[in-house]
């Protein structure tokens, strides 16, 4: 069975050339022109992915509201932006609210289809580890369900993507160990850019330290990578 992608473009010429592309892949692409088409009719059945550009006809941040709405029916769904918006404020807002990357209309078509197939292939994972009983990893103060993708501090739930969950899970696992950006990548099985990995990681520092002000669990290793604090674990 195809794989169904659901593209929302606003602009007819981009979005036809992105669904020929798609389909030419072996792709069932659902296309979208605007916000409230894509979400009526993604509500009722949603597509293995979502490619959503930023600005969509007159609201101008309207692919940022999608992703919201979107993120709020299924907390796994891979969604991608691709916009020809490339500013860093644009791009963190986007993986803020939930979108497992942000990639700009300039990038080649083989590096986007690379992206697809491993959000793709995470999503396949996540859905066979679920016949299998939860496996929970404790560090001190912390508590990772990795089944179910949820993650507690002092008994709070922290509220992460997808992307964000599998590279706490990778520094946890081994605290102390380094992990480069490259390993953080692989380890939520996708393919990001350094700039959008440091962006991950400064989002789950901010996340912890919503719950507790002087959170330390994430170091950096200057020039290497990250490190979980041993002394948390």
């Amino acid at each position: 069975m195809k794989r169904h992608i659901a593209l929302i473009e606003d602009e007819p010429a981009i979005r036809e050339n992105y669904r020929d592309a798609f389909e030419r892949r072996g792709y069932r692409v659902s296309a979208y022109g605007d916000r409230h088409s894509a979400y009526s009719a993604l509500r009722s059945g949603l597509p293995d992915l979502a490619i959503i550009d930023v600005g969509l006809g007159d609201e101008m941040d309207g692919g940022f509201d999608l992703c919201r709405d979107l993120r709020q029916l299924s907390p796994t769904l891979p969604m991608i932006f691709l916009t020809a918006r490339d500013s860093d404020a644009d791009s963190v807002l986007g993986l803020r609210l939930g979108a497992d990357d942000y990639v700009t209309k300039d990038m080649s078509l083989d590096h986007l289809f690379a992206r697809i197939t491993a959000l793709l292939r995470r999503a396949d994972a996540w859905a066979q580890s679920r016949q299998q009983p939860d496996e929970v990893l404790e560090r001190g103060r912390l508590l990772l369900n990795v089944d179910r993708m949820t993650a507690e501090w002092d008994r709070q739930p922290i509220d992460l993507t997808v992307t964000e969950f599998w590279m706490l899970h990778a520094l946890v696992h081994h605290p102390g160990h380094v992990k480069n950006r490259t390993q953080l990548m692989e380890a939520a099985n996708t393919v990001l850019d350094d700039n959008t990995v440091t962006s991950h990681i400064k989002r789950i520092r901010r996340k912890f330290q919503l719950i507790d002000t002087d959170f330390d669990g994430i170091h950096t290793a200057y020039g290497f990578g990250y490190r979980w604090n041993a002394h948390e674990a």
